[in-house]
């Protein structure tokens, strides 16, 4: 668990440079188009180190988000060639076709809940170009959506900073291990899913 503690401290001391916020902005933006990195790997260590930003924060992933569900939606429309092959990699044709049924006829509750949960948000924001979705219904679901998600996943940090940063280092191996198994856990999860 050492390099898991290095990774933390190396993530934490971002939190107090001048790049701190523009690589959440990015990596926020990123992954809501096609990277398959959650933000949260650099929000929570940020809200960690600095727990009165945490609100901030959670602004910056939100606009950035969205911005980047924006551009999801423009390689779904124009770019299908390229946007297939990541939609693809999380879900089958057959998956597919059902979520394009659920979209027509759920439009503003697909993206809304997309947008809140962690499901792979990039791969309704390309099937929304895709299927032609109206833009403004999009835009203010991934708004509500997005938000809602961030500003609850830090709301935490905010209230009980301090308190949250010392327990995680005390019980860091416990928690190190618990993150590796809930990595194997969604990497065989994205497996059955493509099936």
């Amino acid at each position: 668990m050492k390099f898991l503690k290095k990774f933390y401290d190396w993530v934490l001391h971002w939190a107090y440079t001048s790049y701190a916020v523009p690589a959440l902005f990015i990596l926020s933006f990123a992954e809501s188009a096609f990277l398959p990195i959650m933000p949260e790997v650099i929000l929570f260590p940020l809200c960690l180190s600095r727990h009165k930003k945490a609100f901030y924060y959670a602004f910056v992933c939100s606009i950035s988000s969205v911005l980047g569900g924006l551009f999801g939606y423009l390689i779904g429309l124009e770019f299908w060639s390229i946007g297939q092959k990541i939609v693809f990699h999380y879900m089958t044709h057959e998956k597919f076709e059902s979520v394009r049924l659920t979209y027509h006829n759920h439009e503003a509750w697909v993206i809304f809940m997309a947008a809140l949960t962690p499901v792979p948000y990039k791969i309704f924001t390309i099937a929304a170009g895709f299927f032609r979705g109206d833009i403004l219904v999009f835009t203010i679901a991934s708004i509500l959506g997005r938000s809602a998600k961030f500003f609850i996943l830090v709301a935490p940090f905010y209230y009980f900073g301090p308190g949250i940063k010392s327990r995680i280092e005390k019980s860091f191996h416990i928690i190190g291990v618990s993150v590796i198994i809930a990595a194997l856990i969604v990497i065989l999860i994205i497996k059955l899913v493509k099936r």
